[in-house]
């Protein structure tokens, strides 16, 4: 699948995927201040952004994309950061393919299965689909008792496109309520990725615990892993300038 992306800076090459939900432009100040040392490759994954659709939505499938981004855009070596489930996504390119990536910046999330979470939420987004509301207030409101937070809603919000005066999904909200077991699982690969590998975790988050580092070592040798103080799950959005503090003197090996 060719996939959308935001191509800024010169430099040795960094691919960022975003997590559910998300997209590129989740990743803009963190890929702006990137840019004046790297060539930064912001990506839509699959029924993502402007990426397109389609029916699967396995680790896989996804990182063939990734893959194929890659191959079509020459990028020789390239490093790999991935927050979420665009983590997952780049330690399984990294596993089925490890001569092609230099190293591996992975926010927030291990080599694990997870509990399914999310479905409520989707169902509650595909009710906004069904209602077609004419202002985001509508949609916001919609999304309320199934998300209480405001700044989750917001960043949900991001996905919602005007279409002839309605709003409208632009993620395949069916393709992902259909993959939520296989998003929160990670695929059973033999093999291993030798290269320097950060994985960086939010204080406040439990995403990355202690029962979950010998597993990432097993995987990830060269591991390292991180605190990003005052962060959740999102650090390079919670806590951007201490999340650069640890990202870019890695990146600088």
């Amino acid at each position: 699948m060719s996939l959308a992306c935001r191509d800024i800076g010169q430099g040795p090459a960094v691919i960022i995927l975003h997590g559910l939900f998300g997209s590129s432009r989740n990743w803009q100040i963190i890929a702006r201040r990137l840019a004046d040392r790297c060539r930064v490759v912001s990506v839509d994954l699959r029924n993502h952004g402007d990426s397109p659709h389609a029916a699967a939505m396995g680790y896989r499938a996804m990182a063939a994309d990734v893959h194929a981004l890659a191959d079509r855009l020459a990028l020789p070596q390239p490093v790999l950061i991935g927050h979420s489930m665009g983590g997952k996504v780049a330690m399984t390119a990294a596993l089925m393919q490890p001569a092609r990536w230099r190293m591996l910046a992975v926010v927030d999330i291990a080599p694990v299965e997870y509990p399914i979470r999310y479905a409520e939420l989707v169902d509650a987004m595909q009710a906004v689909a069904a209602s077609a509301p004419s202002t985001r207030a509508q949609a916001d409101e919609m999304l309320r008792g199934a998300e209480p937070d405001p700044a989750v809603r917001n960043f949900l919000l991001q996905n919602l496109v005007a279409r002839d005066g309605r709003y409208a999904w632009r993620i395949n909200l069916p393709a992902i309520r259909q993959a939520l077991p296989e998003i929160a699982g990670f695929p059973d690969i033999d093999g291993r990725f030798d290269g320097p590998v950060l994985f960086a975790r939010g204080e406040r988050s439990r995403a990355i615990g202690p029962e979950h580092e010998p597993v990432i070592r097993a995987r990830f040798p060269r591991a390292r892993i991180v605190t990003i103080a005052g962060a959740g799950h999102w650090p390079h959005a919670d806590s951007p300038d201490a999340f650069l503090d640890t990202l870019a003197p890695w990146l600088a090996r």
